[in-house]
């Protein structure tokens, strides 16, 4: 049969040229198949890398691809083992099928098929067999028309693009990238040889099937082209000595959740080009693995790294990693998930109280029991520091300071603050409360990173974006510059976690209510970077800190993004840099607006030592407010003070461990705490 298809090749070619008027209007008749095919929505990096491919709706990779982005030595031995005369002949090379007759005649057998690369081009397009008659006579003319109506190497183009290479990768580019893992434009002489043989029978000869098949038609191909003078014996030699890849690779699969969240917003792009850093993702990829490893199957981790001079966000890891999507539900993007922030509020809430003269660093702001009409806000530790600087307070993360600043400021301004960078703060209730300073809200790691921004920016929001092409002004201001840059310096005066670098990072910890969450926010003179771990349902995690698991991920984020830190700025020319002595009168101790904290009443109160405290030592001073005297104190139900008058009662705890305190005034009321000492 392939002996008559070549036979009747000759004679379409002998009719043509005799009939040449009605041969023409033949070709030009000829209606051809679409030759925009489906190709891979693709997503890459600011440099034009592939960070993520999908693949087309049959479930096959087939990327487009231009000659320009194909090495020419490939180009080169395509065109000297397929078809030498392609640059020349009209489509069908005569020359070739003569050939291939007087070849068939002598031997009884069709020893070359005559099939020019724009014949397999026809047959591509068409999926058409390639030895029924039919089949050739379809394809000769479509390959006429073919090249009457597109260049060379737009031919060349589609067969670079169609040809296939085994299992479901289809075209050049899915074949480099399926078993060299890197694009085509840049290959050796053996890398070139294997993709000039795989097309000619791709699943009998896949290096990862047929490995031995493999070799030996490379090797034929290298023999060919050294014949042809397309390389020489030296080359061909070390050629032959270069490995067949053994295995197939994945098409990359790099800032996963964001390449889908660009699909999502562009569905009908075809590519999306990200602000993301190739190299910075895959490496901070690495890192989300690593931290998670070990520490039980459900944790997950998040990670964003802004230049927060531009806006751009370099690196956006929303989870573990794809693979491990049942055992750590890899596929929920943790970067966008609402989440209480911890402490990381807290220098935001510093810088508006700077920036508003309700405090300096050096102002003095007192660590001890407080109520806010029901709300009485603990220490993480339970312990009370008394008169600290509000340096001290935000460097140890007290909350009772934060707090206060908090009712002093409002909620809503801090809320209003928390939009104006770009934010987009989510309550559970209506009206904010003062608990919002230690997490009673929902930010993203997005959000905090965006706040964090802001800071390093000297208070201007700078919204980020991962778009390329994307960058837009700056955004409002949210505290003045001198603010930002105080909060930023007592930040960076923070102790590093162990093992990391000092003079790094401004930076902050922060842990949810139940262990929930773990954060770490940083930033230097150019970068933000912010990470969470966590489990994405929202159950506990125990014993997870921020600090303790956030911050030295953070810290290592930074060096895998480069090799030295960049210095945070000077000082602003109107920052007040003075002791506390020096300081104007009313910012030398922290007053209340009122100067009084409200009450929920004149019922007796154990102000201190709170319900659960942790006290370090036997003697206590047990502190009332309200009552009517006297009163009389009991420790484990025994009395230990009676017709006391004072509201401030000393007392030694009998003895380590567990201890009930209570109280009874004059009129019967009673108030009780249980607290441990050490």
């Amino acid at each position: 049969m392939r002996r008559f298809g070549l036979f009747a090749l000759v004679a379409l070619l002998w009719g043509g040229a005799a009939a040449r008027d009605g041969f023409e209007d033949w070709v030009e008749a000829t209606v051809l198949p679409p030759v925009l095919a489906e190709t891979s929505v693709e997503v890459r990096d600011r440099a034009g890398l592939l960070l993520r491919g999908y693949t087309v709706e049959d479930g096959r990779w087939r990327f487009s691809v231009t000659l320009d982005q194909i090495d020419p030595l490939l180009i080169d031995m395509l065109v000297a083992y397929e078809d030498k005369r392609f640059w020349d002949h009209p489509g069908v090379d005569g020359i070739a099928i003569g050939r291939a007759v007087v070849q068939a005649l002598r031997e009884g057998r069709v020893v070359s098929g005559g099939s020019t690369l724009t014949m397999q081009v026809a047959r591509l397009l068409e999926d058409s067999g390639t030895g029924a008659l039919a089949g050739k006579l379809r394809q000769a003319r479509l390959a006429l028309a073919l090249e009457r109506r597109l260049t060379k190497r737009e031919i060349l183009t589609l067969y670079f693009t169609h040809a296939p290479y085994g299992g479901n990768l289809e075209g050049v580019r899915a074949a480099t990238l399926g078993y060299f893992g890197k694009e085509p434009h840049r290959l050796t002489p053996a890398e070139a040889a294997l993709l000039v043989a795989l097309p000619q029978s791709p699943e009998g000869r896949r290096p990862d099937k047929r490995h031995a098949r493999a070799l030996a038609a490379r090797d034929r191909v290298l023999a060919r082209m050294q014949r042809f003078a397309v390389i020489d014996g030296d080359t061909a030699a070390a050629a032959r000595r270069e490995a067949v890849p053994a295995a197939r690779r994945d098409v990359p699969v790099l800032a996963a959740h964001l390449a889908d969240r660009a699909r999502e917003a562009a569905p009908f792009a075809q590519v999306h080009d990200l602000t993301v850093d190739r190299a910075l993702q895959a490496r901070l990829e690495a890192l989300a693995a690593r931290a998670v490893r070990g520490r039980g199957d459900h944790l997950s981790v998040a990670m964003v790294v802004a230049d927060h001079v531009t806006g751009e966000i370099l690196a956006s890891v929303g989870s573990a990693g794809l693979d491990a999507a049942e055992s750590r539900d890899g596929f929920v993007d943790m970067t966008r998930a609402l989440r209480s922030p911890g402490s990381t509020l807290k220098p935001l809430i510093y810088a508006l109280a700077f920036d508003r003269g309700l405090a300096h660093p050096q102002t003095l702001i007192d660590d001890s029991p407080v109520r806010f009409g029901p709300y009485a806000p603990q220490n993480f530790d339970g312990r009370f520091r008394g008169e600290v600087t509000v340096e001290r307070a935000l460097q140890l993360s007290l909350n009772i300071p934060v707090v206060r600043l908090t009712e002093a400021l409002g909620p809503a301004h801090l809320m209003a603050a928390l939009r104006r960078t770009g934010a987009a703060p989510a309550l559970q209730g209506g009206a904010p409360g003062l608990a919002i300073a230690l997490g009673g809200l929902g930010l993203t790691l997005e959000d905090l990173v965006q706040l964090y921004a802001a800071l390093a920016q000297g208070g201007q929001a700078r919204p980020l974006h991962w778009r390329e092409g994307a960058e837009g002004v700056p955004g409002p201001e949210v505290t003045d510059a001198v603010a930002a840059w105080q909060v930023g310096h007592i930040l960076s005066e923070l102790a590093p976690p162990p093992g990391a670098p000092r003079d790094w990072l401004a930076y902050k910890t922060g842990t949810s209510y139940g262990h929930r969450d773990a954060w770490a926010l940083g930033y230097d003179g150019r970068h933000v970077a912010g990470v969470w771990l966590g489990r994405p349902d929202g159950t506990p995690v125990p014993g997870a800190f921020g600090g303790e698991i956030a911050a030295p991920v953070l810290f290592e984020a930074f060096q895998l993004l480069k090799p030295a830190p960049e210095e945070l700025p000077p000082p602003p020319a109107a920052t007040l840099m003075l002791r506390n002595a020096d300081l104007p009168q009313p910012l030398r101790r922290f007053r209340a607006r009122d100067g009084l904290y409200r009450s929920a009443g004149s019922r007796l109160e154990l102000a201190y030592p709170p319900d659960g405290a942790l006290l370090a030592g036997q003697q206590v001073t047990v502190k009332l407010r309200h009552g009517t005297p006297p009163f009389t104190l009991m420790v484990d139900g025994a009395p230990l003070v009676t017709g006391a008058r004072a509201r401030a009662l000393p007392v030694l705890l009998p003895s380590a461990g567990f201890s009930r305190l209570s109280v009874v005034d004059a009129t019967g009321a009673s108030a009780a705490a249980m607290v441990q000492r050490e």
